[in-house]
C-alpha cells in the first residue's frame, strides 16, 4: 500500500499536529483569498446595480486586499 495513504496512528497524529500548529497561517491565507473574492464580487454587483463600472469593483478589490493583508499581518505578529 502507498505510504501516503497510510492509516498509521502515528502518521495521523503527526499530520494533526502539523495542521494544529499551522492553523493561524491557514486561516489567514483563506481569509485573504475570501476577502478579495467576497468584496470583489460585491463591487462587481454594485457596479451592475449602479452603473458605475469599474469603480465599485476596484474599490471592493482594494478593500478586500487591505482586509486580507491585515489578517496576514495580525497572524505574523502572533507567530513572532
Amino acid at each position: 500500500m502507498d505510504e501516503r495513504l497510510s492509516t498509521d496512528p502515528a502518521a495521523i497524529k503527526s499530520m494533526q499536529d502539523n495542521l494544529r500548529r499551522n492553523r493561524p497561517a491557514i486561516v489567514a491565507t483563506y481569509s485573504l483569498i475570501g476577502a478579495i473574492l467576497l468584496f470583489g464580487a460585491a463591487g462587481f454587483f454594485a457596479d451592475q446595480y449602479f452603473g458605475t463600472k469599474p469603480w465599485c469593483l476596484l474599490a471592493g478589490l482594494a478593500f478586500g486586499i487591505c482586509l486580507g493583508f491585515y489578517e496576514l499581518v495580525k497572524v505574523s505578529k502572533l507567530k513572532t
